[in-house]
């Protein structure tokens, strides 16, 4: 956290004392609890106070804290036999037979008569209408007639075609293509095959491409080289107090 200055601003920390020796505070090397970790550590003990005698006793249930069942013996259970009462159970409806109205005899055909046998129509049930079963007229049969009997041995069919307008007296000639339309073949296909050279671009020479000093750049009168000259001093201006000296690398060494 930055320390702050009465102002508000940032306080400068060369005006910042440090802590004296008291403020720090080294661990003791008595007792169990925050001891000198660079020192040994004997081990602790401590008294406490005397405990309840009836502390951590558990007594067991007695007898009585069981239910036997009576018919319980010390051989096993009673072979008595046992029987118990339960309520009366409610009477069931009496069944109600039809009378003779409730039948249909004019629907009946006569048993002793011969009938034909007769038959319904019916709705599609569900099953029936997700089964994808295909329709007779799906189904066809092989042929009789032809090379394609199954049965039977076919004599050679043959069969008869447009006349073709390729290679006939009404052929088109005029689609024919001429010369021009084939290219010339390249003499390197079927003679000796000569050698081939190819054009590159120019390759620029590697070099330095930063911008050089010219004469006008120096200074020769500014040199004093050649000759002794007398000491020159400068005067510098006073620094803060709270800046931080600069070490010359020359100088340490």
């Amino acid at each position: 956290r930055m320390a702050k200055a009465e102002d508000g601003g940032p306080a400068i920390m060369a005006k910042l004392s440090g802590p004296g020796p008291a403020k720090y505070f080294l661990k003791g090397t008595c007792g169990f609890m925050n001891h000198d970790p660079s020192k040994l550590r004997n081990p602790a003990y401590k008294l406490g106070g005397r405990v309840w005698p009836n502390l951590g006793r558990h007594d067991g249930p007695g007898p009585a804290a069981y239910a036997v069942p009576p018919k319980i013996v010390r051989m096993g259970r009673d072979g008595n036999p046992s029987y118990s009462l339960y309520g009366r159970t409610k009477q069931l409806k009496a069944f109600l037979t039809p009378g003779p109205d409730a039948y249909s005899a004019e629907r009946c055909p006569p048993t002793t008569v011969a009938k034909a046998p007769s038959y319904s129509f019916g709705l599609r049930t569900m099953l029936m209408s997700k089964k994808k079963t295909p329709a007779p007229n799906a189904y066809s049969l092989p042929a009789m007639v032809g090379p394609r009997a199954v049965d039977k041995s076919s004599p050679p069919s043959y069969s008869m075609t447009g006349r073709s307008k390729m290679g006939s007296f009404h052929q088109d000639t005029k689609k024919t293509p001429g010369p021009g339309t084939y290219n010339s073949a390249d003499p390197n296909v079927y003679k000796i095959r000569s050698p081939i050279y190819s054009l590159t671009a120019r390759n620029v020479v590697p070099s330095d491409s930063t911008r050089k000093p010219g004469p006008g750049a120096h200074s020769p009168e500014k040199v004093y080289m050649t000759r002794r000259i007398a000491p020159q001093f400068s005067f510098g201006v006073r620094h803060s107090d709270y800046k931080a000296p600069i070490l010359d690398v020359g100088v340490i060494v």
